[in-house]
């Protein structure tokens, strides 16, 4: 069983992509390789038990295990030693990914107060978007009267895209309620 989003990529959207960019081969459309969300706990520092809690509500969020981040390097003024917890991150690929992105499009960027389309300047100059989600409480997975810190998450979407203007056309086809 394949995903709407991924149904909708493969029969309308990269042929439109094709005939817009007049690429030679399909293969040369731009695609969706992956999602990776990051949740950066700060006060893990002080305690550990908040790196638990948002690593149980990113496993919610996402539908897979995350993997525990780890400082690089020594900060004195911020109480961090190398190898110190302070993190988590998810990477989705295939339909997880597909039904990540639907959910995300549809359920839960609507959920935002005050929204009014996502910033169109947030690629990197590769082809990749990065949006700040504020708040986890978006997402319907998570129970409101659970949540004890309001704690925000990147959510980095990864395109096989060579620039910005080819990765915008993408993902505005793909649904992205991007700022007028």
């Amino acid at each position: 069983m394949t995903n709407r989003l991924q149904e909708r990529y493969t029969k309308e959207i990269a042929p439109s992509l094709i005939e817009k960019f007049s690429y030679k081969s399909s293969m040369q459309a731009p695609k969706i390789e992956k999602i990776v969300l990051n949740m950066g706990v700060g006060d893990a520092t002080q305690n550990a038990k908040n790196l638990d809690e948002a690593v149980e509500e990113l496993k919610l969020i996402s539908g897979q295990q995350p993997l525990i981040t780890k400082a690089k390097k020594s900060i004195a003024n911020f109480r961090l030693r190398e190898g110190m917890p302070i993190g988590a991150k998810v990477t989705l690929r295939g339909e997880r990914m597909y039904d990540f992105l639907d959910k995300l499009i549809n359920v839960s960027l609507p959920r935002v107060r005050d929204f009014h389309g996502i910033s169109a300047k947030s690629f990197d100059g590769r082809g990749n978007y990065t949006l700040g989600v504020k708040e986890q409480l978006i997402f319907p997975e998570v129970d409101y009267d659970k949540v004890n810190h309001v704690r925000g998450l990147d959510v980095v979407i990864v395109t096989t895209a060579n620039t910005d203007e080819e990765a915008l056309e993408l993902l505005t086809q793909v649904g992205m309620p991007f700022a007028k």
